[in-house]
């Protein structure tokens, strides 16, 4: 009876909750996939089906051929790609000054690179298109790039700065000793040990970057406009176009799949960093 009682328990009280949560997390997906390879009577008819009839991959075919999708992730690859490697190493040089080094204002920038991620980014559109106007890269990946690194770089400095708190000192001291200078010291001792957190923040920044809409439809043009914007002029006035906004959804995801498949492990050491000393 008290095995019985227990595999009940388990069932009732585990297995069931735990599979409600994973199919109310993934019908979102299975529901975007089977609505691109709808073809266009079932998806437009007025029987709701769960799987189609008929399967097409039209969708994707007019995707790539006829609403040139190719190059919007093009311009988001280069974008995210570009935002990702300058956050990471700003982001790295600053923490390991912030860890490091004890200077005047030190806890005033590190409080406002806190304040900064209070606020909504939307603030930030005006001045930053007056900036983007004034130094001539308005329409450019460029603005994007830079748009970018003004809520990535100082979320980064923050978690990388806790990570890098946590690393004693005592190595560089010994590298110092042994007749290493500063710069070495950080690249030979400090950098693969960090490996982790940096994997754990680019993935963050990858993210945001891959993701943003606000200012990508502010800061693009139709020759460099992102996924984002890209995706949202399926929706017009008459309609929505779902056939090629849930196949433009599928293709999105899948760098982003790719990324957490290769880089879990780290990405795990990273976000665990520091939880738990002893």
């Amino acid at each position: 009876m008290d095995k019985k009682h227990i595999s009940f328990g388990k069932i009732f009280g585990l297995y069931l909750p735990l599979i409600a949560i994973l199919l109310f997390l993934l019908f979102p997906f299975y529901w975007t996939f089977i609505t691109s390879i709808k073809p266009e009577a079932e998806l437009y008819g007025s029987v709701v089906t769960y799987w189609p009839k008929n399967t097409t991959f039209e969708a994707y075919r007019k995707l790539f051929f006829e609403f040139n999708f190719l190059k919007a992730m093009g311009n988001s690859l280069v974008v995210t790609v570009s935002t990702t490697v300058l956050s990471l190493v700003v982001s790295v040089l600053a923490a390991y000054a912030f860890s490091r080094y004890r200077f005047k204002g030190r806890k005033f920038f590190m409080v406002m690179f806190l304040t900064n991620n209070m606020f909504p980014t939307v603030l930030l559109l005006i001045p930053l298109y007056a900036i983007m106007r004034k130094l001539n890269i308005l329409y450019t990946p460029g603005a994007l790039v830079l748009a970018y690194t003004t809520f990535t770089i100082p979320f980064s400095v923050w978690l990388m700065n806790g990570y890098m708190n946590d690393l004693p000192s005592s190595l560089e001291e010994a590298a110092l000793v042994d007749g290493a200078n500063r710069a070495t010291a950080f690249i030979k001792i400090i950098l693969p040990m960090l490996t982790p957190c940096i994997v754990a923040t680019g993935v963050y920044i990858f993210m945001n970057a891959w993701n943003e809409y606000t200012f990508a439809v502010m800061f693009t043009n139709e020759a460099n406009r992102t996924i984002p914007v890209a995706l949202k002029s399926l929706i017009g006035q008459l309609g929505v176009q779902w056939d090629l906004l849930t196949a433009g959804g599928i293709i999105t995801i899948i760098p982003v799949c790719i990324l957490f498949f290769f880089a879990q492990k780290r990405l795990v050491e990273g976000l665990t960093a520091g939880a738990v000393k002893g």
